[in-house]
């Protein structure tokens, strides 16, 4: 019985090395299936690449609040052509990561051509009867009010790295949402995520690395993969005072249910 890893970027140059020979060692290493989620417009086409080498290798195709600037001007562009086009491949899953991050862009501009794309990038899911997988950093009421209408237009999907309160992820698992939780759970100072982890109902809840960032503790600042995964349902089954194989079995079957694999 493997892991399903929801979240990963192995198309990051951080893995430009060594990347052919990590993702072969996955599958012995306890990883049973990954999503390559993409974040930039080349990203997302990489990850489509890497689904069709691997076969334990899903993709989800989308553009990060942050990377923005692949759009055109005009609503209707070649990036959104291509990733419409991607989404006709066998083995793309989800449309992602999008979603909203005002931490790093604080102009109002910016955050309203944020607004403006994860909206767009919302109608692509529902054109391609695919999930979706969600960024929001700092944007909280903002990405509640357009997953309140994703929810209504019957969008599923999960909230990638959850960041804030279990009051908000309650209205998440309210419209449907599955919460995404990574190695931050593993942190000294993750009181809210452990709060979460250990209350909302397992069958909630995916597992993820977002690798090569959020390593766990003991690897915290260290570059992050799939293989570290076993740290997160340590932790998760101890927070829960259940078996590891538990969290790994109904975490798997959640995300089989969410995207289809």
């Amino acid at each position: 019985m493997g892991i399903f890893e929801t979240h990963a970027h192995y198309d990051d140059a951080r893995f430009d090395e060594d990347r052919e020979e990590l993702l072969a060692s996955m599958p012995k290493r306890g990883i049973e299936t990954i999503i390559n989620v993409g974040s930039s417009l080349a990203g997302a086409m990489k990850s489509v690449e890497l689904a069709e080498k691997y076969p334990f290798v899903y993709a989800a195709v989308g553009v990060h609040p942050s990377d923005i600037g692949d759009f055109g001007e005009e609503p209707e562009n070649k990036v959104m052509s291509r990733l419409m086009d991607a989404t006709t491949k066998k083995k793309v899953v989800a449309i992602g990561e999008i979603g909203l991050d005002y931490y790093w862009d604080k102009d109002p501009n910016v955050q309203e051509r944020q607004q403006y794309w994860f909206s767009r990038q919302i109608d692509l899911a529902v054109e391609a009867d695919l999930p979706v997988i969600i960024h929001s950093r700092d944007a909280c009421e903002a990405t509640l009010r357009e997953m309140r209408r994703a929810a209504e237009l019957g969008v599923p999907g999960v909230i990638h790295c959850f960041s804030y309160s279990l009051e908000t992820a309650e209205q998440y698992l309210k419209m449907g949402y599955y919460i995404g939780i990574g190695g931050v759970v593993t942190f000294k100072n993750a009181k809210k995520l452990v709060e979460i982890a250990t209350t909302i109902p397992l069958e909630r809840i995916l597992l993820e690395t977002d690798c090569p960032y959020l390593a766990p503790e003991p690897f915290r600042g260290e570059r992050n993969d799939s293989a570290l995964l076993p740290y997160v349902v340590q932790k998760i089954a101890k927070l829960r005072e259940i078996t590891e194989d538990e969290v790994i079995q109904v975490t798997r079957e959640n995300a089989r249910k969410l995207f289809g694999v």
